[in-house]
């Protein structure tokens, strides 16, 4: 019976050894990780020169291109409005979106190395949420300006004045830069025990799912926050083209309301391909095919979004053209 007993004991604090060891062992792992490795293009090692070329020939462009219209607004005087000025602030926001993922995705293609720091990862999810959530705001700024030049013409000089833009334009980066901050805070306060990130550069999800903590309060935030910062804005785009439609339609000539379509329809077409682009990723199931699908419009989204914009705004907008023909003159 002695020899029962302490067999029973023996075993049990076999068992209890190996919970301890398995307990500190998970501890080991929370605490071990440094850095995330990122798989988004793994499965691609066959075509990484020509991914290579293709990404920074893109990322060169985007830069040439959004730099172009800052250079232009800031020099040529037929370009001193408030609708160019808003729209160096997006390509602002769009250089620094770009500017947040491509380097580093260029710099794992090269060296097939695809591995960031905790602090890089937080970094890059910052500017990148930063980035996105200003151009959010900015085009609904955009959209209230367009309302109150086609809706409210003789009170658009008088209304929208140099101190009113700079207050939209400071209240746009400002807002989300604390908001921003704030996710990113609750973010750090995280343990992770895994380290693969099945993404290209570190989104929330797919870092939010290696974590091993509790992370209720960083949903409730996230579920706070977005809706501030892409519903709303999304809900009053929608509002002011509706009122832009109707003030057009009640335009009597039809060369009137060409000229007034003409003065929005390029921001009609960025917002169009903006928000329907970041509805279908973060509406795809993340999920076998679906989430490869989600992967590619997301690169797409990073990468195409920054590049698409000023080539809409320039080849849709002969005040744009005019100004690239005199800066050209001026050079040859």
């Amino acid at each position: 019976m002695q020899l029962t007993n302490s067999r029973t004991q023996l075993r049990s604090g076999g068992d209890k050894s190996r919970q301890t060891a398995g307990q500190g062992m998970f501890e080991m792992n929370q605490t071990e990780v440094t850095e995330f490795k990122l798989m988004g293009l793994q499965d691609l090692p066959i075509i990484r020169p020509v991914l290579f070329l293709f990404i920074i020939t893109i990322y060169i462009l985007t830069l040439c291109g959004n730099l172009l219209i800052i250079v232009l607004v800031a020099v040529v005087p037929s370009l001193k409005s408030p609708m160019y000025f808003f729209l160096t602030q997006l390509s602002l926001s769009d250089i620094l979106l770009t500017t947040t993922i491509t380097p580093n995705l260029l710099h794992d293609i090269i060296h097939e190395r695809s591995m960031i720091t905790l602090k890089g990862c937080f970094t890059q999810f910052y500017f990148y949420t930063f980035s996105a959530g200003t151009e959010c705001l900015l085009l609904s700024v955009m959209s209230y300006d367009r309302y109150l030049a086609i809706c409210k013409p003789l009170h658009y000089i008088p209304i929208m004045d140099l101190k009113l833009q700079l207050l939209l334009v400071l209240s746009c980066w400002v807002i989300v830069c604390f908001v921003e901050l704030l996710l990113v805070c609750l973010l750090c306060n995280l343990r992770f025990c895994g380290h693969v990130i099945d993404y290209y550069f570190c989104d929330l999800e797919p870092t939010i799912a290696l974590s091993c903590s509790d992370h209720k309060i960083l949903d409730i935030s996230i579920f706070t926050i977005g809706p501030l910062i892409v519903l709303f804005p999304f809900f009053y785009i929608l509002f002011s083209y509706i009122s832009i439609f109707i003030s057009i339609s009640n335009i009597s000539s039809t060369d009137g309301k060409k000229k007034a379509f003409s003065t929005c329809s390029s921001h009609l077409i960025v917002v169009t391909m903006y928000y329907g682009t970041i509805t279908i990723i973060y509406l795809v199931p993340s999920k076998g095919q679906s989430f490869n699908l989600k992967k590619v419009l997301s690169l797409l989204y990073t990468m195409g979004t920054p590049l698409f914009n000023p080539i809409i705004y320039s080849l849709r907008n002969e005040e744009i053209k005019n100004a690239v023909t005199v800066i050209y003159k001026t050079l040859k």
